[in-house]
């Protein structure tokens, strides 16, 4: 049947709507409060040759970018010719899934009459993999936990009790982490059933005429609007805590009328700790910056990611290389994207932000019994909070206050956190004076006061920056405030590496603000007297 280009549109805005249903399904299943409360995950559908149609609005760059370039992976690994009605497979490997052991991808391949026509996409972040523990403190990948080849999870409509047994008893969440992993399985069925219903809806076979017509409209308006960006070389260097050494990222933007390319050439050395960061994840990231700064309104799918390209010398730490440790990736993977837009800001002086506070400041706890408790009335619980800090300003707007960028996950709510595990969470409040000074204000991290419940003590594995090197201010703007980590009385902790809070005590978290946009001398005097009506000077 011949489609009108309405008809194609139609069709588009439902698998849209498709894959929106597929991601609220893992919400709704998930064990993890990173899925349920944060969104910590993402969702798509592709087409035969592994391309991607369509995305879920739900999800982070750094999970939707990567799991892009994952389903290829899968094919091959898999093979064409052992790909079933009824498979489902599954991965958590860094270099062919999201970065690190601690996301696990799942592909369910879709048939419709014997014959297949694309697959469904879902990723997560579990809430442990075993090893060490979520944390930078391994050496190699295989400290990290379970490392999960590209496999079937479910073959012809068979579940793999093996791998599900092995998956079991190698975490320390095995119900919370089981459960995950056949959440993602029913996510991907939601999508598949929907999808072969919109198959029948519109009486069409497969997606081959809809995809090349997705990718035809999106790559036309994605170069239309890298035309913004005139061709050129642009360069950018920023300086980041790293674990114990400072870390100096490079990039080099080399801009044509076809695409752009990051070369990282110039950053430093891999890490011996696992902050290291994939090249693919690395990539998620600079493509995210670019599509957000020229082409927001642009769907992302194969077409507009297409156009980016990266490349990095082996054994810089943005191009770790397996068995690299890599568990904590996105402390310095976020940066990535203030470095890219900190290269065009010159040329892009009205649409670049000021530098934010960048990373997550995920905190990962492990509680256990304190002395005189056993295991058996203090049972051992994982938990796993996200918190960020604030955004940079932008050239129009102050920066946002407690808010992700660029990973876009949610904050997780006091009550969720303190329903998973014995954590109370005393203080969470904005930091007053946080944001840098400017024409338009950076902005203001947060403080986070916790501890844990009586009869428990809690390790917890610090993955913070901005502590020594504050997000910096963009044209004559002001940095904005590092972050601090510290017990109630003041003794500082690192701000990367397990350590303890003891029964009784409480842990303090300031997260840093974001940098200032402009001279602060021309701040109108209104936007200074809400500031000191709503309490943001300090």
């Amino acid at each position: 049947m011949i489609k009108t280009d309405f008809a194609h549109q139609v069709m588009w805005n439902r698998l849209i709507s498709v894959v929106e249903e597929q991601a609220l399904t893992l919400i709704r299943t998930a064990f993890s409060t990173s899925v349920r409360e944060a969104g910590d995950l993402s969702a798509g559908v592709f087409d035969v040759q592994g391309r991607m149609i369509a995305q879920a609005v739900t999800g982070t760059p750094g999970h939707v970018n990567t799991m892009a370039a994952a389903i290829a992976h899968f094919i091959d690994d898999i093979g064409p010719h052992r790909i079933y009605d009824g498979d489902v497979y599954v991965t958590n490997d860094p270099w062919k899934g999201t970065g690190h052991l601690h996301d696990i991808t799942v592909v369910t391949p879709v048939f419709n009459d014997d014959r297949l026509i694309g697959y469904f996409a879902c990723t997560c972040h579990v809430v442990d993999i075993g090893g060490r523990g979520y944390g930078p403190d391994a050496h190699e990948v295989y400290e990290e936990g379970l490392f999960i080849p590209i496999m079937k999870f479910v073959d012809r409509g068979e579940l793999n009790t093996d791998l599900v047994n092995i998956v079991h008893h190698n975490v320390r969440e095995s119900n919370q982490v089981v459960g995950d992993i056949h959440g993602l399985a029913a996510c991907n069925e939601t999508g598949r059933r929907r999808l072969l219903d919109m198959l029948v809806e519109f009486e069409i076979d497969d997606l081959e005429d809809l995809a090349a017509f997705v990718f035809a409209r999106t790559r036309a308006a994605t170069l239309e609007r890298l035309a913004l960006l005139p061709p050129g070389t642009y360069t950018n260097t920023m300086e980041v805590d790293g674990y114990n050494d400072e870390i100096t990222l490079a990039v080099t933007l080399t801009v044509g009328r076809d695409g752009v390319h990051a070369d990282f050439t110039g950053t430093s050395p891999t890490s011996p700790f696992g902050v290291n960061v994939p090249l693919g994840y690395a990539q998620a990231y600079f493509t995210y910056a670019l599509l957000c700064a020229l082409a927001p309104e642009v769907p992302n799918n194969f077409a507009s990611l297409e156009p980016f390209t990266v490349s990095a010398p082996p054994g810089v730490i943005l191009n770790a290389v397996h068995p690299d440790p890599v568990s904590v990736r996105h402390v310095i993977g976020h940066f990535v994207t203030d470095l890219t837009l900190g290269a065009v800001a010159d040329v892009l002086r009205d649409r670049i932000p000021a530098e934010g506070s960048g990373a997550l400041w995920n905190f990962q706890v492990s509680a256990r019994a304190a002395a005189g408790h056993t295991v058996a009335d203090r049972p051992p619980v994982e938990v796993l909070m996200f918190n960020s800090g604030g955004t940079g300003a932008r050239p129009t707007l102050d920066g946002l206050s407690a808010t992700a960028f660029p990973s876009g996950v949610r904050t997780m709510s006091v009550e969720a956190t303190e329903q998973v595990g014995p954590i109370v969470i005393w203080r969470k409040e904005l930091r007053e004076g946080s944001g840098g000074e400017g024409e338009f204000r950076g902005g203001l991290g947060q403080v986070i006061e916790l501890g844990p419940t009586a009869g428990y003590q809690f390790e917890f594995s610090a993955m913070f920056d901005r502590v020594d090197h504050p997000a910096r201010g963009r044209h004559g703007g002001g940095n904005g405030v590092s972050g601090k980590v510290y017990l109630d009385d003041g003794t500082p902790f690192d701000a990367k590496g397990k350590q303890l809070v003891a029964e009784g005590r409480r842990l303090v978290l300031e997260l840093p603000g974001g940098g200032g946009f402009g001279d602060p001398a021309d701040r109108a005097p209104e936007a200074r007297a809400n500031d000191v009506d709503q309490g943001y000077l300090g």
